[in-house]
């Protein structure tokens, strides 16, 4: 049966549904008037079906022999037929039984569709789509077949079979919310970009609540609709002859030797790396299967091991940190790919160990760039392990040259993730603390520019109910805390290293806003520091402290 067939019996169903309640509704009707409408009604209707049944019958040979004096108990019930009551309470009759054989009918399709979730959990996608099947046979009208067999569909890759479901489940539910977000998917897979948008649309109109989802999928049909722009125009201004365009793929077929020594890659990357000046050299590395030639070459990897072993390694992972760098400034694309390959995902967040600080301050170069933006920021936490990233960034601030203020404007920007902060929760108190209050005990030997930073940084962490619960229990952090306060101020002399105290009257108070054994017996300390504080001359001072004693 074609697919305009099964959908024009299933609209026929939906029909004969809606007017049989229809008809049962005036039949019980208070209104003698609506209940004789709907009397004549259903004679009506009775009277067509009968037709339509002869109708189909009459190329049949009829041996039926007739009996031309029928008995009175042959006869039809006639009284049945014009008294209302007892014609209402056959047709109540019947549509109980109708009700009974749905009932039935229902179970046995939900059965079905469960069979069909374990299936599709378990991969056997193929085997997901028949159970739906079967499911539909016993329940046309089940939306959840319909968008879970889409579902399935998708994931085989039969993307106009999948959007076909989904308006199926939307003729049973028009607000069915689960058939706009898998078609808007089978849309994006199509690449028909405005279709795809006017599903999520819709998900926002019917739900606002759904936001965020839906401002996700738009972003990524934008992406998928920018990736495709982008290659087409690379595509033109390579078979255009342009020459970085030439270049860019010449070099890479040089690249992609294998065993060469590590100074022949050196060079090439080098020259490859000049040559990508825009959007077209980066897509052309991408679309030829740059990502594969670079990282999966042995030699190369190597290099990205964070313990080299010769000055040709560093040399060689010192050329290729800075073409990644060119190759994913501004593409989401090729941050995407970059952080989602192997061996990369794995190797360069060791990379911030790396013994060469050359190395560390390329690698941190690297990550800031994906942090400056929120697609570039999700990409981090959402592929990368963050539960030590803080420790060992915070580590930078011991350091005096452009690795220490990289590694503050990184975390900086990662803290407006949240997920990046429930990451941090799982080594702070036994990683974190201890290095941070370590540094303010010690801040006249840091990099205190770094430190200032390093300051705020715990303080923006500290809108994470756990990690301010945490610190606000640290003993060590507090005492650490109030150490600093006595380095930069001495009562009735002039404030020494402002910015500091600024930042560490701001940080605790943040923390006091969580409560605590450790607060309340340190209480008496930390009132007398904000009192001699209100003698300071600056009114961030004076004014901080003057809410830190509200507090207590």
């Amino acid at each position: 049966m074609s697919n305009q067939q099964e959908e024009q019996d299933l609209q026929k169903f939906l029909r004969d549904v809606d007017e049989i309640t229809n008809l049962i509704q005036g039949l019980n009707s208070t209104d003698p008037a609506v209940q004789e409408k709907a009397i004549a009604d259903t004679e009506k209707r009775l009277s067509s079906v009968t037709e339509r049944e002869e109708k189909e019958c009459r190329h049949r040979v009829d041996r039926t022999l007739i009996n031309t004096r029928p008995s009175a108990k042959d006869l039809p019930d006639q009284e049945g037929l014009t008294n209302p009551e007892r014609f209402m309470a056959a047709v109540e009759k019947d549509a109980k039984e109708r009700a009974r054989r749905r009932a039935k009918n229902e179970a046995l399709a939900n059965a079905l569709k469960e069979q069909g979730n374990d299936a599709f959990s378990k991969g056997d996608y193929a085997g997901a789509v028949q159970k739906y099947t079967e499911g539909l046979k016993k329940q046309k009208d089940m939306p959840a077949l319909y968008t879970n067999r889409a579902q399935a569909y998708i994931k085989l890759q039969e993307y106009e079979k999948a959007v076909l479901d989904c308006e199926w489940a939307l003729r049973c539910d028009e607000k069915d919310l689960k058939a706009f977000f898998h078609m808007g998917r089978a849309y994006l897979a199509l690449k028909q970009y405005s279709k795809s948008r006017e599903c999520y649309l819709k998900i926002l109109e019917m739900d606002p609540d759904k936001e965020k989802l839906c401002k996700d999928c738009m972003n990524e049909v934008d992406l998928e609709e920018k990736r495709q722009c982008e290659e087409e125009k690379a595509t033109k201004a390579f078979e255009s002859g342009r020459s970085r365009a030439v270049s860019v793929t010449q070099l890479l077929q040089k690249l992609s030797r294998p065993n060469e020594d590590a100074l022949f890659y050196v060079g090439g990357i080098q020259l490859l790396t000049d040559a990508i000046q825009d959007c077209t050299e980066q897509t052309l590395f991408r679309t030829n299967n740059g990502f594969s030639i670079i990282n999966d070459n042995e030699v190369i990897r190597r290099a990205l091991h964070p313990e080299l072993k010769s000055a040709a390694e560093v040399e060689l992972s010192l050329s290729l940190i800075p073409l990644w760098r060119a190759v994913c400034r501004g593409n989401e694309e090729n941050q995407r790919l970059l952080l989602t390959h192997p061996y990369v995902n794995t190797q360069l967040p060791s990379l911030l160990l790396s013994e060469v600080s050359e190395i560390q301050e390329q690698c941190l170069a690297l990550l800031s760039l994906y942090a400056q933006t929120e697609h570039g920021r999700s990409l981090l936490v959402r592929h990368l392990d963050l539960t030590k990233w803080l420790q060992t960034l915070v580590s930078f601030v011991n350091v005096f040259d452009g690795r220490a203020s990289l590694a503050m404007d990184l975390l900086t920007n990662l803290t407006m993730e949240e997920k990046f902060k429930i990451q941090c929760r799982i080594k702070l108190s036994t990683g974190v603390l201890p290095l941070f209050a370590q540094l303010l005990n010690s801040f006249t030997t840091v990099n205190q520019t770094a430190l200032v930073q390093c300051i705020s940084v715990m303080g923006d962490l500290c809108s994470d109910t756990v990690i301010r619960m945490q610190m606000a229990e640290s003993q060590e952090s507090w005492q650490a805390c109030l150490n600093l306060v006595d380095e930069c101020w001495s009562e009735n002399k002039a404030t020494r290293y402002l910015a500091c105290l600024q930042a560490v009257l701001g940080l605790m108070m943040n923390i006091s806003l969580e409560s605590s054994l450790t607060i309340q017996e340190l209480a008496e300390e930390i009132c007398r520091r904000c009192v001699s504080l209100l003698s300071s001359q600056d009114g961030t001072v004076v004014t901080v402290s003057g809410t830190e004693l509200n507090t207590r």
